[in-house]
């Protein structure tokens, strides 16, 4: 649980009215203290109650997907197509693909943005004219593992 500086100090008044009005009571400093830990403790709980986002809504804030863009100019760099994919959405990262041996770009890479910006992307960029040439993008797939090898 988070606390922030309004959430300590709430806690820390509760803590001295609720040891205004113990000590007022006779009873034992012990039970005196568990009482008042237990208040703060449900207090506490409810004003975080509804401060709190949903399991729900913090799965979707955190939610991506990542998209394979093919036939890019091979001068495309990745601030490019970053900002030409922030125009449909929230973008993550961008990945462009080198040959290994030259060092130059290939053409392709893969962008990861919002899962709720990534199909309108789609829509809007797929066969787009982008550095005169025709953008591809569709999601990716997921990455085939070449270590396991299946035998019937």
């Amino acid at each position: 649980m988070k606390s922030n500086n309004q959430t300590i100090i709430t806690a820390v008044a509760i803590a001295i009215i609720g040891a205004l009005i113990f000590s007022f009571i006779h009873i034992p400093s012990s039970i005196s203290f568990a009482l008042g830990a237990v208040l703060t403790g449900l207090a506490l709980n409810f004003m975080q109650t509804d401060k709190t986002p949903s399991m729900t809504e913090t799965e979707t804030s955190q939610s991506s997907k990542t998209l394979y863009v093919g036939n890019l100019p091979y001068r495309a760099n990745e601030t490019d197509v970053k900002n030409l994919f922030a125009e449909h959405g929230d973008v993550f990262a961008v990945r462009l693909m080198k040959d290994k041996r030259t060092g130059k770009r290939r053409g392709f890479g893969f962008v990861v943005m919002s899962s709720t910006d990534a199909d309108g992307a789609i829509e809007q960029l797929n066969n787009k004219e982008y550095g005169q040439r025709t953008l591809k993008v569709r999601e990716a797939n997921e990455p085939k593992n070449t270590d396991t090898v299946e035998t019937e």
